[in-house]
């Protein structure tokens, strides 16, 4: 194109001018003086010669409009230049972006903040992971869309033709730089790619933590619920809701106390409480626990002259328990289905253990447990010569064998358990014919009997 421009303008140059002499025609060639226009008639002096010559005319038009294209030209690849750059500025920019993104989480811990830019065309990023998401992804689409406008635009732009041939006003977009763009915005593809599927991951472990977290603080705050409507319940009058007693005064068939829970299934218990009986003779019945078709599942009993019995399943086990003194003593009882093994304890000292008592027999659930009475019936049918007189608390049982170190520190009042089966509470027990409750700290009234 340029080789063209050259050649027309030293064609126009100078000025023809034919020879009158009788030899033939010549062809003088004059200067042009600095700043004047091509296609004007100069003579020898440098003094302009007008010709209203139409070829020149037509040329002159021809140099000027040829000249204004070639300045369009200009002013068009400058523009697209400058186009070009603020393209690669955003690449850059959507780049460090991301980068920044990524680099967010580990520089959060620290406290630090963003780095602030003195002017990001792109827009603040937002601290929201999808809002991140969604503002990279329109980014890059607007990216894509102006690197096709650019595409389409070369390509759309009309060609100039002069003299009688073409000349393309402006060349499409090189291979080179369309190519780094393309590369450019795959990179950012992959990394917006890469971030989304982190960003993912981290959602489903973020809800996964809040789900277990919900459910833990659900279970505690139902057990503070039940443990508050206890308290609501329970005699003002008690210091805490487990330092009562329940005294049985009469040997009667109708004094007794019942605990409002009932039992699981169980394959071990221990049962442990503080008894407190000079009745003669035998205590009677501290507990039964009667089920339908078994009143006799679970029994503890002092009857007459014999000796305190434990009751399995309606078999027989003898305990060396010796309690009718009228003072207060704290007996514990396990037993485990296993070989029907089982073991009796007073005051924090096992003094007897035997085994065969309902071996591999369940304890079987849904019964009624009655403080002072023995059932013929379940929750019922009480008989006087079996009802215990005396004072008891702190009954509660376990579904599960005590150890030997929990139950002497029941016994010397240095550490209190409550049942997980049955816990000794004031809501949780009922009186009735005529038994009370009343307020009791074991463990200073054990000191005053001794």
């Amino acid at each position: 194109m340029l080789i063209l421009v050259v050649g027309l303008l030293y064609l126009v140059s100078g000025r023809t001018v034919r020879s009158q002499d009788a030899t033939g025609s010549r062809f003088v060639c004059n200067a042009i003086p600095p700043g004047a226009e091509p296609g004007c008639g100069y003579g020898p002096t440098g003094n302009r010669v007008q010709s209203s010559s139409p070829v020149e005319d037509e040329l002159r038009n021809t140099i000027i409009q040829l000249r204004e294209t070639i300045l369009q030209q200009k002013e068009t690849i400058v523009s697209q230049q400058g186009t070009i750059k603020e393209l690669n500025s955003k690449l850059a920019r959507c780049e460090a972006a991301a980068d920044e993104s990524s680099q967010g989480k580990s520089r959060g811990q620290g406290g630090s903040r963003r780095k602030e830019y003195g002017k990001n065309t792109m827009g603040d990023l937002p601290r929201d992971p999808s809002e991140t998401i969604d503002q990279l992804g329109k980014t890059m689409q607007s990216l894509k869309g102006r690197l096709e406008n650019l595409e389409q635009q070369s390509l759309r732009l009309p060609s100039t033709n002069v003299s009688a041939g073409g000349v393309s006003a402006l060349a499409p977009l090189p291979p080179e730089l369309r190519e780094l763009l393309r590369q450019r915005l795959g990179a950012l593809e992959t990394q917006l790619l890469r971030k989304v599927a982190e960003l993912e991951e981290e959602k489903s472990q973020l809800y996964n933590e809040t789900a277990a977290h919900r459910q833990r603080t659900e279970s505690t705050l139902n057990s503070l619920l039940e443990r508050i409507t206890e308290l609501e319940k329970s005699n003002n009058a008690f210091k805490s809701p487990e330092d009562f007693k329940v005294s049985l005064p009469l040997r009667t068939n109708y004094l007794y106390g019942r605990i409002k829970k009932s039992l699981p299934e169980m394959y071990a218990f221990t049962v442990c409480m503080w008894l407190k009986s000079s009745a003669s003779p035998g205590i009677g019945t501290p507990f039964s626990y009667g089920v339908p078709g078994q009143a006799n599942e679970i029994v503890l009993i002092e009857w007459g002259n014999n000796p305190i019995e434990l009751l399995v399943n309606d078999k027989v086990a003898q305990l060396p328990l010796s309690v009718s003194d009228g003072r207060w003593h704290h007996i514990c009882i396990t037993w485990t289905t296993r070989d029907g093994f089982w073991e009796a304890y007073q005051d924090g000292e096992r003094l007897g253990t035997g085994d065969n008592l309902a071996p591999w027999h369940p304890i079987k659930p849904g019964g009624v447990i009655i403080l002072g009475q023995e059932q013929d019936i379940v929750g019922g049918r009480f008989d006087a010569t079996q009802a215990f007189v005396g004072e008891l608390s702190q009954f509660n049982m376990w579904d599960r064998v005590l150890r030997p170190v929990d139950i002497m520190g029941l016994a010397n009042c240095s550490a209190y358990m409550p049942g997980n089966v049955v816990p000794w509470i004031d809501a949780n027990v009922e009186v009735f014919g005529g038994a009370s409750k009343a307020a009791l700290e074991i463990c200073e009234d054990r000191a005053f009997d001794s």
